[in-house]
């Protein structure tokens, strides 16, 4: 049996699919210790579990309490819960790339992060563009192990009511026999797979760095 070892990082536990995560690697013997940044609690206490209640938004300021095995970035916001777009730029953005650059200090060399489907730097559109911004910026950290989840809708419980995701959730599922070949990605995936994902790529190293929805639920519904 592998010793537990293993200390990794979840920046947005109490989120879905970082909470899920959480749930997975707490469970897993190949992990000691799971470190989670985060604006509040993730509401349990577990032996394994260590929590830093900060503001996320200043992580480059946490530099000595950064060090793990590996990083999971897993924070998003909405612009229904932040329509400030300098606030929604410091989440998206700002977050994951003050991450990867705290693993590029501190020689972390794994990185995972949650970005979107359709991300592109030169979109016309503010989110695709901003996530393909996040993901430059997390690149150009160089980090030995980078991979950079391109989920579409994600599907899952929420704290919150996303009208938009329940819209589109069923409009998605009425035409995901239409969601074939090139057009399979566009499906939409359960947080639970994206967290599986996470999970098997955190024990099993992989070949290429952006993972589009459908490798995703390829490898996270068998894992």
């Amino acid at each position: 049996m592998e010793s537990a070892s293993k200390t990794a990082i979840i920046l947005g536990a109490t989120g879905l699919t970082g909470g899920l995560l959480l749930t997975r690697l707490l469970a897993d013997g190949s992990f000691g210790k799971i470190l989670s940044f985060s604006r509040r609690p993730v509401g349990f206490k577990h032996p394994k579990l260590q929590e830093h209640i900060l503001d996320v938004l200043k992580l480059n300021e946490q530099a000595e309490l950064f060090y793990a095995d590996m990083v999971f970035c897993c924070i998003g916001t909405t612009r229904k819960k932040t329509p400030d777009k300098t606030l929604y730029r410091a989440i998206d953005l700002g977050i994951p790339q003050q991450a990867a650059l705290l693993c590029q200090r501190n020689r972390i060399e794994t990185f995972m992060v949650i970005s979107a489907l359709g991300a592109n730097p030169d979109s016309w559109f503010f989110y695709n563009r901003l996530k393909g911004e996040m993901e430059t910026g997390v690149l150009q950290a160089q980090i030995p192990h980078t991979y950079i989840l391109q989920p579409s809708l994600i599907l899952g419980p929420r704290q919150e009511q996303r009208w938009g995701e329940k819209i589109g959730a069923v409009l998605s599922k009425a035409g995901q026999f239409l969601m074939i070949g090139p057009f399979k990605k566009y499906r939409p995936i359960a947080a639970e797979t994206i967290a599986a994902c996470m999970h098997f790529l955190a024990l099993n190293p992989y070949p290429i760095d952006r993972m589009a929805s459908d490798k995703i639920a390829a490898i996270g519904k068998k894992y």
